[in-house]
């Protein structure tokens, strides 16, 4: 009786390949952003870091526009899904991940696309549209991981002004580590929430 040779492994099928390379590509346009902002990031650059050659990256993304338009969304999500996953628990906790969101690398691959969009017209209707939708939706699970209660007066003003803290402590932190003064302030907003919420 002679061996029998399996069947050649069945390659994945070039729909797979293509999301997969395609999910390489946003994945690393995002590290580029956060790690050597906008000119830094050129589509060879990205191209290289996600293993992948530059005819491949302007297959699925023929423009740099078009490949870092599509980062925006990819980082949206992310930081969309990355509130809807927290949680639920104490609100000293809840702001202190609201925090933690924004002095990771999502926020600082977001605010390289805000500088950008600043400068390049191509970019700024679709930041600030993503950027408008992404404010709406961490504000709505802020509201529901507090459990607050805004029909009570003052209550959508105390998790607006929270979410405005804690971006701007992402900004601070990106020059210099903030760590021992943000842990102070994030005690004592968790404590000014608190009261506000009831």
């Amino acid at each position: 009786m002679g061996v029998v040779t399996p069947p050649p492994a069945a390659k994945a099928p070039k729909q797979d390949r293509s999301r997969a390379t395609r999910q390489r590509l946003l994945e690393a346009a995002v590290a580029c952003l956060a790690e050597v902002g906008w000119a830094g990031s050129t589509v060879s650059v990205v191209a290289e870091r996600a293993g992948v050659s530059r005819g491949a990256a302007q297959h699925h993304f023929p423009t740099r526009e078009d490949l870092f338009t599509a980062a925006v969304e990819y980082v949206a999500e992310e930081r969309s899904q990355a509130l809807r996953d927290l949680p639920v628990q104490d609100r000293a906790s809840v702001v202190a991940a609201l925090v933690d969101l924004y002095t990771g690398p999502l926020f600082r691959a977001a605010l390289q696309l805000w500088v950008a969009a600043s400068n390049e017209e191509q970019l700024r209707p679709r930041v600030t549209e993503l950027e408008a939708r992404v404010g709406r939706e961490t504000h709505r699970i802020a509201v529901r991981l507090l459990d607050a209660d805004e029909s009570r007066p003052g209550v959508r003003e105390t998790v607006q002004g929270l979410l405005d803290m804690a971006r701007g402590l992402g900004l601070a932190n990106l020059l210099t580590d903030d760590a021992a003064r943000r842990e102070r302030v994030v005690t004592q907003w968790a404590a000014l929430v608190e009261e506000g919420l009831g």
